[in-house]
């Protein structure tokens, strides 16, 4: 898919300044990336519009992406998702479940790589325990590979007979985090190509929805963004959440 920038920068503008730009991108385009035959930052360079990526999402995601128009900017925002000080949310639906979720919930679960670069839980799908609202494995069941800890909060937003709505709280940053978390506990996102091969959703109904960050530059000293969902995302309820939380 051949990306019109102009065209889609002035549909997806969400903010601008001097040092930073904000999309709510569609499901279906990529931020950057070898792998792909176009993405945003290489559509806008072939305008001449330079823009450095301060965190990505994944292809099938759609929201709020920040990219950053200067190098100064670029280093101060990235350095927040380094340190896991960047505060991100995002809203999923998710298949039911054999229960239902609890209203708040924490997966604490190390992730690692297995075959073909695949992102699994570093640890047989068995061993996965459960006590409360926490998600977690034993260090004596972790597989004997590189690990990385990664920690994700959620809390119920909707709940209906086949989905549910969670807001997603990742602690940790890691390649498809949210994505292997919610399958590997038994609540995978619908639409999701790595874990729903029903084949019945036309899109991945995962959202990047809220970003907060210090930014020096701005009269108020942050960057606080929201990207509103597209009406697709709520396409399997019966009717979009009255609210969302605050």
């Amino acid at each position: 898919m051949d990306i019109d920038w102009p065209e889609l920068r002035a549909r997806c503008l969400l903010a601008e300044d001097e040092a930073i730009l904000a999309l709510n991108k569609p499901a279906g385009i990529s931020v950057t990336g070898e792998r792909h035959d176009t993405d945003i930052v290489a559509a806008a360079e072939a305008t001449g519009e330079k823009l450095y990526p301060v965190h990505r999402i994944d292809k099938v995601t759609s929201g709020l992406v920040l990219l950053a128009r200067q190098l100064p900017a670029h280093g101060q925002l990235t350095r927040q998702f380094n340190k896991q000080t960047a505060e991100k949310t995002y809203l999923a639906v998710v298949a039911a479940g054999p229960e239902p979720l609890p209203d708040r919930g924490v997966v604490d679960l190390p992730l690692s790589v297995g075959r073909k670069n695949r992102v699994r839980v570093a640890a047989p799908r068995e061993t996965i325990q459960r006590i409360g609202d926490r998600w977690f494995v034993a260090d004596a069941d972790l597989l004997e590979t590189k690990n990385y800890p990664s920690r994700t909060e959620f809390t119920v937003v909707a709940r209906h007979h086949e989905h549910t709505v969670v807001a997603l709280h990742p602690i940790t940053g890691r390649r498809h985090q949210l994505r292997v978390h919610l399958a590997w506990i038994g609540y995978p996102i619908a639409g999701d190509p790595l874990f729903d091969r029903t084949g019945a959703h036309p899109r991945t109904h995962l959202h990047s929805w809220r970003l907060r960050l210090a930014a020096d530059w701005r009269p108020d000293g942050r960057i606080d963004l929201e990207a509103p969902p597209e009406e697709s995302f709520w396409a399997l309820l019966p009717h979009p959440p009255a609210a969302l939380p605050a």
